[in-house]
């Protein structure tokens, strides 16, 4: 790459694992000698991390593309660049279709940043998916808060839902290894991380694939909490049949872990499990829920609506059990056909406006219940991180928060605030979706 070309941007769209990736290629440039920019009209090089989840991901991540090809012609652009899952699924129609496109990089070749560059700079318009290199240990540029960083610790999956094209993009599911993370979780601390989320397609089945085959995630938390500097340990996206008692009881005696599980449930009737090809039944992700309830661990989980074949009384079912199962979190979204996967040619397709009424009437019965679960705080205290500030003012998260995807504690101070400081707060007041208190 020429002197000349040295300034360069990054979007990085999709999910918190899409962040890691975007952050390790971010280190990756600046150890060649590039500077970044945030402003896509200044850079000269701009990459796209894609994301190829669901219809509304694919498009968000075709615009994105579009848009920073526009800087060719009205900025300084001369290079663009296209990575992560979009990306891995469909290079060769990215690069017929988008003909300003330079240089498409898989999500597991990031190791070959340095050649698809050189390549570029010939005009050789390089495409590498061939996943040759599922983790790199590089250094990584943090777009998150100084204080708080993912860490991803496998990659791919094997569940095979009928629904999902994760395994027909990311592959099989591989663990990265143990002292790998450890190593990079005591870097991240050092350079002042004090909050580390651990991340996966499937964290809860992290070690299946190593030595005896056992889970290793009780163990991978026991060795990040013991990282002195590190104030906070929360993990993310387990998988409701490999979330054994072993591992909520690791969660609940460790005083730095959030006693906190992410458990995408999707749905709970029987039928729709088996067609999801969902491992488990009900009564297990029941009984699964009464232990963490149990234990007194928050419980976050994501629900699909809408998928095919779906009945009217499937669908109350569902309504019953989060009626009954109150989660403290939940997040939901209509079925999306993707290319590629068993669902997408199933009978019985669901209307769209099916869908969406379906999916109103289960946010709206949960935005009830997490009303309550709020007001219930009212006059608790906590400790608060000062995660962050906008136009509303300062805002923190206490073990109960996840970055990101759940509300924030709305804070009053007497005293200025310092982002990444842990404070003692009391909480005053709340909606269905934050908290609002005042600092001790």
């Amino acid at each position: 790459m020429s002197e000349n070309n040295k300034l360069v941007g990054l979007v990085s769209l999709g999910c918190a694992k899409n962040r890691v990736d975007s952050e390790n290629l971010l280190g990756q440039l600046t150890e060649l000698g590039y500077s970044l920019t945030s402003d896509p009209a200044e850079a000269d090089v701009i990459f796209v991390n894609t994301c190829g989840f669901i219809e509304s991901a694919k498009e968000e991540s075709i615009d994105t593309i579009f848009e920073m090809a526009s800087y060719k012609k009205e900025g300084n652009l001369k290079k663009l660049f296209v990575t992560g899952c979009l990306a891995q699924r469909y290079p060769d129609a990215l690069m017929a279709e988008i003909p300003e496109i330079d240089g498409i990089l898989g999500v597991a070749d990031y190791a070959r940043l340095p050649e698809m560059l050189a390549d570029a700079d010939q005009d050789k318009r390089p495409v590498f998916t061939e996943m040759n290199s599922r983790f790199l240990c590089t250094p990584r540029v943090l777009t998150t808060a100084s204080h708080s960083a993912y860490v991803k610790i496998s990659d791919g999956c094997d569940n095979r839902c009928t629904y999902c094209a994760i395994p027909l993009i990311r592959g099989n599911y591989i663990s990265r290894p143990f002292d790998d993370i450890v190593d990079e979780c005591k870097r991240l601390a050092e350079g002042g991380v004090t909050e580390i989320t651990l991340i996966a397609q499937d964290t809860s089945r992290y070690g299946c694939d190593m030595g005896d085959g056992h889970y290793l995630l009780p163990e991978l938390l026991e060795a990040v909490s013991a990282i002195e500097s590190v104030h906070w340990v929360r993990v993310l996206y387990c998988y409701p049949d490999s979330t054994e008692d072993r591992l909520l009881d690791t969660i609940q005696k460790l005083p730095k872990v959030a006693p906190y599980l992410d458990l995408p449930l999707q749905h709970i009737d029987d039928k729709m499990l088996k067609t999801m090809n969902r491992r488990g039944s009900s009564e297990w992700i029941r009984s699964r829920i009464a232990e963490c309830h149990a234990r007194g661990l928050t419980v976050r989980t994501t629900m699909i609506v809408g998928f095919p074949g779906e009945t009217d009384e499937q669908f109350q079912t569902l309504l019953d059990f989060v009626r009954d199962a109150r989660f403290d979190r939940l997040g939901a979204f209509t079925y999306s056909p993707e290319e590629g996967t068993p669902a997408a040619i199933m009978k019985n397709q669901i209307d769209e406006d099916v869908k969406n009424e379906r999916l109103d009437q289960l946010m709206m019965l949960q935005q009830g219940i997490s009303m309550e679960i709020n007001e219930a705080r009212i006059g608790t205290v906590c400790e608060v991180l000062v995660d962050g500030e906008d136009e509303d003012g300062v805002y923190g998260r206490s073990l109960l928060e996840a970055p990101e995807s759940d509300g924030v504690i709305r804070l009053t101070s007497d005293k200025p605030l310092t982002l990444g400081e842990y404070v003692q707060v009391k909480i005053t007041s709340a909606d269905a979706y934050d908290l609002f208190g005042e600092v001790l």
